[in-house]
């Protein structure tokens, strides 16, 4: 289950040989890299030095320091890494002791594969749901653990990283996933990402367009038939089931699937298994599935337009993908992906300041989608230079505000005929803007230097549409 995700995963225990077993146990069901520690005082004080792990599997009966003073010191200094307590001794007043210390869970010596596999599963669920629930609390997000899967989803939107680690937490298990989202938001992205994130991830991911599929097609596409099954059919067709067998089945547009449609694909979901067209013989397939949809499903239901039984069974878990105009934080990275995709402007800022600011005042109906596709043209339209406001369409250059101009408006002068001046949040950026790249863009040398905030700093970098 763990092996696609980059789990810290440390084993404290005296005994080297047992250490052995159980690394070799947990390389079996799916975690690769595990640490050991055959001292548990060390053990300490690579937590009390700030070593970070998701999951301590801690031996209750050790020299200098017992499992259950090693598991209050981690508990103290690294709340957020779970325990497992592994002991010889079978004993009720013990486990208790060991729960009520923050423990996970008690496992009982020998420890099955299948009993280890059911505890790490269930406790590294827990920590992604407890680092879900603190992010608001935090500066600074945690970052996604499987980072391939979700690198083609660019983001720094705190409400997107939710998204995402909530994600990678049901990516994990076979639960099915529906996602909503306004059309363009990326939710054929985000599907192929929980599949690679998956144990899946070496099996096929199909996507089906639901909104395409008449009653005849629906059979014969994911059913598949046998030859002469009817007029027409001179060879057999294995079908989406079949195809996409041990793999993730992706259905988008959901609520697009005529009425009499949702039964025949109800009973797949429910029993795992069908008939081919022109055949009586039932097929098993063990397929994960994920549906997408820009329609309010529960409206769907109230007007009986939707079946409730399938809308219950598609959503085992819900994510909603936000609109690009609630993730605006998001446009200047984003923009700046866009362009060196399509190889356009020179430099480190491919669009003028006013340009990148009627770009974050505009609304964009059509979301990510929408940005890529006017940007793929103005760049054409630039030839290589950077992208200006007049490059860009008239719907956006009517949002460009009087003093955000291409090139610098003559500044008020003196009345004494001196120097121009300049406006104070002009010179800021400047001035900060100069800081941080004589730097090296190391952002907290420059909040040191300029004696402010780290986070105050970010705050003005993204709005000056600067990572």
């Amino acid at each position: 289950m763990g092996g696609f995700v980059e789990e810290r995963i440390l084993i404290i225990d005296d005994d080297a040989d047992y250490i052995e077993v159980l690394r070799h146990k947990l390389q079996q069901i799916g975690y690769p890299d595990v640490k050991a520690e055959v001292q548990s005082r060390k053990a300490a004080e690579r937590f009390r030095q700030g070593a970070d792990y998701d999951l301590a599997l801690i031996d209750m009966t050790m020299p200098e320091m017992s499992g259950v003073e090693l598991l209050g010191v981690i508990k103290t200094v690294s709340p957020n890494t779970e325990c497992l307590m592994v002991t010889a001794i079978n004993e009720a007043r013990v486990a208790v002791e060991c729960l009520r210390k923050g423990a996970y869970d008690y496992l009982v010596k020998p420890v099955t594969k299948e009993a280890l596999a059911l505890a790490v599963q269930r406790a590294l669920e827990r920590k992604r749901l407890r680092d879900i629930l603190d992010m608001e609390k935090r500066d600074t997000p945690p970052p996604i653990t499987a980072k391939a899967p979700f690198r083609p989803i660019i983001t720094r939107s705190r409400t997107m990283l939710r998204v995402l680690m909530e994600a990678e937490l049901h990516a994990a298990s076979d639960v099915p996933v529906l996602i909503t989202g306004e059309s363009g938001t990326g939710k054929e992205l985000l599907a192929r990402a929980i599949h690679k994130a998956s144990p899946r991830a070496q099996n096929p991911f199909t996507p089906v367009n639901m909104a395409s599929l008449t009653p005849t097609l629906f059979e014969a596409e994911f059913f598949g038939h046998t030859r002469g099954a009817f007029t027409g059919a001179e060879s057999q067709r294995s079908g989406y089931l079949r195809h996409t067998d041990k793999g993730t089945l992706f259905l988008d547009e959901i609520g697009d699937l005529p009425l009499e449609l949702q039964g025949k694909l109800l009973r797949v979901l429910q029993e795992g298994e069908y008939t081919r067209l022109g055949s009586s013989q039932q097929i098993q397939v063990d397929i994960r599935f994920i549906a997408a949809t820009n329609a309010n499903l529960e409206q769907m239901l109230a007007q009986q337009r939707f079946r409730q039984d399938l809308y219950y069974r598609i959503r085992g878990s819900w994510l909603h993908l936000p609109p690009l105009r609630e993730r605006r934080e998001d446009i200047p990275l984003l923009a700046k992906t866009f362009l060196a995709r399509y190889e356009a402007g020179h430099g480190e800022n491919p669009l003028t300041p006013a340009a990148l600011a009627a770009l974050q005042r505009y609304d964009f109906p059509g979301n990510v989608r929408e940005l890529a596709t006017l940007l793929h043209s103005a760049a054409n339209l630039a030839q290589g230079r950077p992208i200006a406001i007049r490059h860009l369409p008239e719907h956006l250059r009517s949002l460009q505000v009087s003093e955000e101009v291409d090139q610098p408006s003559p500044r008020p002068v003196r009345e004494d005929g001196g120097r121009p001046l300049r406006p104070l949040a002009e010179i800021e950026k400047a001035y900060i803007l100069e800081a941080y790249a004589r730097l090296g863009k190391n952002k907290a040398k420059t909040a040191k230097t300029l004696e402010i905030g780290i986070n105050t700093l970010r705050r003005k970098l993204q709005r000056y549409g600067v990572d």
